[in-house]
């Protein structure tokens, strides 16, 4: 079977409490005569009380054999981490809405639990790890869900692709009762209006040793349009991928004890602490500060002033680059 084969769900209920914000932004028709895929509810600064969380993070592969990618453009959250030889790969928050079908899936990272801590006990989807790391991740406050653990069917292998670029979840099986709230509720995020100050920008790019981003501003689509590696990225459908507000967060990756078959070691991408980050949305750039004070913290992104820089209602792009 084909992750293209898969039908698309219905539009999940809107969920009384919050305010979906991103369905404003779906009315700027695209260049390519479709609406831009907004595919997260923003939560609502006036929000009362938000229910407990239940996010499901997927590991997903980002070589180019495995591009492009299912299911990305309905994610709450898109971090993006270094990897082994200088390469990238993502992890992607779900808790807003489930897509038919995320993929392709690929192996945990160490630095993936640190970083997941402020989602509670979230649900990690996984291909696999490195042999001495899965006691950690056995350890660690996760429900892992290798497709060793998952239910009958979550996982399958497509057609479209050779292994081990091939693997896909379908989401709906694996976790069936996300809260219909958005992952960002609990990362601690701001969205509100366009802050005052701002450079117009119209590209930024973020380099690793063998891979690289560059993000364009479409006024049209209203995001900043990803390019990997020199390509435009799509989605499997066929439109850009793209997001409303994208941040470069400047953190220190070091090594960490870990290694790859191949002797490479893995990088630890520490998002615990403080730092500087370049925060696009609307077509400007802004210089901010970011502060995670502990594990099991959201991180908050702030002026020079001390303000909460707000986001741009919908999909927020996380790109970790080295300080």
């Amino acid at each position: 079977m084909s992750a293209k084969s898969e039908k698309r769900p219905a539009t999940a209920a809107v969920v009384m409490l919050f305010v979906t914000l991103a369905l404003a932004a779906s009315g700027c028709e695209g260049g390519d005569g479709s609406a831009p895929p907004t595919g997260t509810r923003t939560p609502s600064p006036s929000t009362p009380s938000v229910p407990p969380a239940h996010v499901l993070a997927v590991k997903i592969d980002n070589v180019a054999p495995a591009r492009p990618p299912t299911g990305l453009e309905n994610a709450d959250i898109v971090y993006v981490e270094r990897v082994e030889a200088g390469l990238s790969r993502i992890l992607a928050a779900y808790s807003s809405q489930l897509p038919p079908v995320v993929g392709p899936v690929r192996s945990a990272r160490e630095s993936d639990l640190e970083l997941l801590r402020q989602f509670g006990r979230p649900t990690l989807a996984f291909s696999g790890a490195q042999s001495k790391l899965l006691p950690v991740i056995a350890a660690a406050p996760v429900k892992a869900l290798p497709p060793g653990k998952a239910p009958k069917g979550a996982y399958f292998r497509g057609g479209d692709r050779a292994a081990p670029h091939n693997l896909y979840l379908r989401p709906k099986r694996a976790v069936p009762d996300v809260p219909g709230v958005n992952a960002a509720t609990y990362a601690g995020f701001s969205f509100g209006p366009e802050p005052a100050g701002g450079k117009p920008t119209a590209t930024y790019g973020v380099r690793y040793p063998a891979a690289r981003f560059a993000f364009t501003w479409s006024a049209q689509r209203r995001q900043w349009l990803v390019t990997m590696d020199g390509t435009p990225s799509r989605t499997s459908a066929g439109r850009p991928l793209g997001a409303p507000t994208v941040v470069v967060q400047y953190v220190r990756v070091r090594p960490s004890k870990f290694r790859d078959r191949g002797g490479n070691t893995t990088p630890y991408t520490e998002t615990v602490g403080s730092g500087t980050a370049i925060v696009l949305r609307d077509s400007k750039a802004y210089k901010a500060a970011w502060k995670r004070p502990t594990a099991t913290s959201g991180t908050t992104f702030t002026t020079a002033g001390g303000t909460r820089l707000a986001f741009a209602p919908g999909q927020v792009w996380i790109v970790y680059a080295a300080r």
